[in-house]
């Protein structure tokens, strides 16, 4: 309640011309009151930003193209998740790891010795040839080496998968998000996988610096965008992250990129004032963000975002293109 307070007061200050105080006030106070009462929306333990925003089309294009083996694939792991009782974010690593390492298929090759829908090897004590060519083993394989990656819940489900594969080639797991995504919500049944009601608990604190860290940056407003600048008469809008939470007491790395991984990382449809939001070239590929910007609440962004255009406020949609699926809260 105190920050959504304190929040509200310095928005409103800097903000009344482009907001009114009332709603600026509300929208934070009643964020911090959510999670001050462990009161949050969850995304039904589903994943990280789930359905990325702009791709559900694409989740569905993939679907489309898997045949009754994939299918059966897709079926036996959910079933098995179930069996476990494991969280359907489970389900979603499962199912990216095996569409990236066999096409949800149980190949009789592979690399070296590697095997099945997973590439499990042999050699690297995963289990008899005939053991991981074995549909319901190499599930339940999986799942273990799963569970027995700390904090595995809370990573991007790509990232999981990463964790367990140990691939020399990370980033694809992300591919197939959001087709991973669809069919957790379809296959599974899961009702709303973005975000289906509200549990106890916070999952992400609420950031203590963020009423500092949106005083300085809306304080910024007008000076120039240059590449490269971080302050104190222009910047980019990394800089600008940069010096706002600097002045918060929290250091962030230089560039959008590497800001990303600066902080706890939360469904986009979560964030609360103060959070960081990223544009990427490719969204599910955090190698390809290119800008980050300060989330106010109402619909409301502060940004330094290109040259001839001044740190500014402007209107926001989580809908748009190139929006990455998680925000992030620095300090956390």
């Amino acid at each position: 309640m105190k920050i959504g307070i304190i929040v509200g007061v310095l928005i409103a200050a800097v903000f009344a011309a482009v907001v009114t105080t009332s709603t600026v006030t509300k929208v934070v106070t009643d964020h911090a009151e959510a999670q001050a009462g462990g009161i949050v929306k969850t995304s039904c333990d589903a994943s990280i930003g789930p359905t990325l925003p702009g791709q559900t089309d694409r989740g569905s294009s993939d679907i489309n193209k898997l045949d009754e083996e994939q299918k059966g694939i897709v079926a036996l792991i959910i079933s098995i998740g179930k069996q476990r009782t494991l969280s359907p974010r489970a389900w979603q690593v499962a199912i990216q790891a095996g569409m990236t390492e066999s096409k949800l298929r149980n190949l009789t090759y592979g690399d070296r010795d590697s095997l099945g829908i997973f590439q499990m090897r042999p050699s690297m004590g995963w289990g008899t040839v005939a053991q991981v060519t074995d549909p319901p083993y190499q599930v339940n394989k999986f799942f273990d080496v799963l569970l027995a990656v700390p904090d595995w819940e809370n990573m991007r489900p790509g990232d999981a998968a990463q964790r367990v594969e140990r691939s020399g080639f990370p980033d694809r797991y992300h591919n197939w998000e959001p087709m991973a995504a669809l069919l957790v919500q379809n296959e599974g049944q899961i009702v709303d996988v973005v975000g289906c009601g509200t549990s106890v608990g916070s999952v992400v604190p609420p950031s203590q610096a963020a009423a500092q860290a949106i005083k300085f940056a809306l304080g910024e407003q007008g000076k120039p965008y240059i590449w490269g600048a971080t302050g104190p008469n222009s910047y980019d809008c990394s800089g600008l992250m940069l010096r706002a939470y600097e002045s918060a007491g929290i250091i962030l790395p230089r560039v959008s990129r590497d800001q990303y991984k600066a902080g706890a990382m939360l469904p986009v449809r979560q964030a609360q004032p103060g959070d960081l939001l990223f544009l990427a070239t490719v969204p599910s590929n955090p190698a390809t963000i290119h800008h980050v910007m300060m989330y106010l609440g109402e619909g409301k962004v502060v940004e330094a975002q290109q040259s001839g255009v001044p740190v500014h406020i402007r209107d926001f949609s989580f809908d748009e293109a190139e929006v990455v699926a998680q925000a992030v809260r620095p300090g956390v």
